[in-house]
């Protein structure tokens, strides 16, 4: 049995879907599990993730049971899938700080980037298999 790495993300918003459908097509050895906040059965299933916390920073939740948030959880993901070393920058000492300050005004403004990057801002739920 592989351990997982679950994802909670923002199921309702198109870049962040991207980036999802993006992970789950790297993740040959089955180590992520995603989940969408806004599923109907998520509170039940994850009553230990704050639905709006989690709707302002990504949050995860390692084998081990530790949660991890923003960009400690992306990289945990792209190590899974064996592409951390891609964003390792991001947790070094002195990059660290802000790269978690963009990371956050990222979240914050994620919708309108959506909007420019994709189309659209946001979408009832959109699916990882699209």
């Amino acid at each position: 049995m592989s351990t997982k790495l679950i994802l909670f993300y923002d199921g309702g918003c198109p870049l962040c879907v991207r980036e999802m459908r993006h992970l789950k097509s790297l993740d040959e050895g089955k180590h992520l599990q995603f989940e969408s906040i806004w599923a109907a059965d998520f509170a039940e299933r994850f009553p230990e993730v704050d639905v709006a916390e989690a709707n302002q920073i990504l949050h995860g939740k390692a084998s081990n049971g530790q949660m991890l948030y923003g960009l400690d959880v992306t990289y945990a993901a792209w190590s899974a899938v064996g592409r951390g070393w891609l964003i390792a920058p991001l947790r070094w000492p002195g990059i660290r700080w802000f790269a978690d300050k963009g990371y956050l005004s990222f979240a914050k403004h994620r919708n309108r980037l959506s909007k420019l990057i994709t189309g659209k801002a946001r979408c009832e739920q959109c699916s990882l298999d699209e």
